[in-house]
């Protein structure tokens, strides 16, 4: 039997909901293999969100920003495939 496996990895430290009510969720995930960041709205086109989850989303965002950094330096090029030089030249 296959298994469909995701190189994505979500942020488990976001869980935010649409204040509606609607069910809709807002995941935040980083590619483990190119360090490229997704956000998805999952179930909706939109989400309407408190001011204190707009703030986890962003911080999840920054969290997914910096582990993909980490992510395409190791495999010594950036997100979009460009090589990566380092400050030291």
């Amino acid at each position: 039997m296959l298994t469909c496996v995701s190189a994505y990895s979500s942020d488990q430290d976001l869980n935010v909901t649409d204040v509606t009510g609607s069910g809709a969720e807002v995941d935040v995930a980083t590619h483990l293999l190119d360090g490229t960041v997704r956000l998805s709205v999952l179930w909706t086109d939109e989400v309407r969100l408190h001011p204190d989850d707009a703030e986890r989303v962003a911080q999840a965002l920054l969290r997914a920003a910096e582990r993909g950094r980490r992510i395409a330096e190791a495999r010594g090029s950036g997100p979009d495939g460009a090589a990566v030089e380092s400050p030291d030249g």
